[in-house]
Formats: structure tokens, sequence, C-alpha cells
């Protein structure tokens, strides 16, 4: 894919949220178009296939609209990429539901 290092993840986080809500290839893309995305049907289902990188901005709309498709899904939850961290070396944010929380310690 591109030179983002979270580009993959989001590709597979996004993928795997469109398909558990089971949306469908023109659903997705309307709503990825509609709010302004700029690629075509093909290049978004490339890029969810793994084959074709896009820029931030466009990953991003394609999260926005996968997160208002599957909103009635509290199960799924495409990432944007500010959620995965930057490329510059800040830690990316865990994705949801894969870490322990803490727990308070109880007093003896």
């Amino acid at each position: 894919m591109g030179f983002d290092p979270h580009e993959p993840q989001q590709h597979r986080m996004l993928a795997a949220a469109l398909e558990s809500a089971r949306v469908s290839v023109g659903e997705r893309w309307l709503k990825y178009f509609s709010l302004g995305g700029e690629v075509g049907e093909y290049e978004v289902e490339a890029y969810l296939e793994g084959l074709l990188s896009l820029p931030v901005l466009q990953r991003d709309l394609l999260a926005m609209a996968a997160n208002e498709l599957i909103d009635k899904f509290p199960q799924g939850h495409a990432p944007y990429s500010d959620e995965l961290g930057s490329p510059d070396g800040e830690s990316p944010r865990k994705e949801p539901g894969s870490g322990s929380q803490q727990r308070p310690e109880s007093e003896e």
C-alpha cells in the first residue's frame, strides 16, 4: 500500500466492519460519494481488497461513510487515520475492544 504505515490496519478494519454489517458495494460507494469522496466505485473496491492505496482524506471519508452506514451495529467501527497513530512515531490508539482496561486497585 502507500507510505502511511497505518493504512493496512485502517483498510483491514474498514473492510471487516463493512463485511460484518453486510453493507453492499453500491451502498458503501454511494454513501462515500455523497460525503464528497473523489474516487470511483472500482477504486474503492480495489482499496477494500488491498489492491490500491488511497490518500488519508479519502480513507477517512470511507470510514465516515462506513460508520454512518453501520451505526445501528455497535460491534462494527471503521477507524479514522488519527485513531491509528501518526507516521511521525506517535503510538497508535488502541483498537476498540483490543486492550485491557485498568481497574482501580482494591483497598486491603
